[in-house]
């Protein structure tokens, strides 16, 4: 019997899945930190299972940049680096700017109401440090207009990129960069409500994933929640 801890099991998806969903939780929640080595051997015997579904879910998490495999060293959990969270801001932005171009005539009255009771209950989550229930909320705003994209392909790449950014342990968040983002999010609601698709486009293009504006803030929250730690995950 598999030893999977807290972690249900679901038999209506792949072992591999199940694994895959395992290392991501323990990424997640701080039992794998960034530097720590995953040995295949002690974590086929913890979980008694196979390698082979443990290999495939490595080579996703590769795929998505949390894990390097390293030649004749093993599997390391990677760590952001400055010059990736730059990379990845530079990528969100190009695409979610693309949607928002791309749908803005399906914007609706509905979709604007909702965008402003998730920023005014971002800002509500933010006052009482309920930093789980403000992560959930700010992926939820972005998902008004994500949504509307009929390119699953696009909406699918988006999803792991911020999984990228954000999935590790949220405990500390800076409020004086939240609150930079969350005045954002009412300027593109603004240019929304003007019509403005090109103006909205470029809020979320050059502000709102806009490195060289965010740079000080991200390099220093990046440093504060996610931390290397050199040891083996066993």
């Amino acid at each position: 019997m598999m030893k999977w801890g807290a972690l249900p099991i679901f038999n209506t998806i792949s072992l591999r899945e199940q694994v895959y969903e395992y290392l991501s939780q323990q990424i997640q929640t701080g039992g794998l930190r960034p530097g720590s080595f995953i040995q295949l051997d002690v974590l086929s015997k913890k979980l008694e299972i196979s390698k082979t579904p443990l290999k495939e879910a490595i080579l996703k998490l590769e795929c998505e940049g949390f894990v390097e495999i390293l030649p004749r060293r093993g599997i390391v959990v990677k760590k952001l680096t400055n010059q990736e969270i730059k990379d990845l801001y530079e990528i969100l932005g190009s695409l979610e700017s693309t949607v928002i171009l791309s749908v803005f005539d399906q914007i609706t009255a509905e979709h604007i109401s909702k965008m402003k009771y998730l920023n005014e209950e971002l800002v509500k989550a933010l006052d009482k440090e309920e930093f789980d229930k403000y992560y959930q909320l700010n992926l939820d705003f972005h998902e008004c207009f994500l949504e509307l994209s009929p390119n699953m392909t696009l909406r699918k790449y988006i999803a792991p990129v911020k999984q990228r950014l954000y999935d590790f342990i949220r405990r500390q968040y800076l409020k004086e960069w939240e609150l930079v983002n969350l005045e954002e999010h009412k300027k593109f609601i603004k240019a929304i409500q003007d019509g403005d698709r090109e103006g909205a486009a470029k809020i979320i293009k050059e502000e709102h994933w806009g490195w060289t504006v965010h740079e000080a803030h991200a390099v220093q929250f990046y440093e504060l929640n996610n931390p290397s730690e050199d040891t083996d995950f066993d």
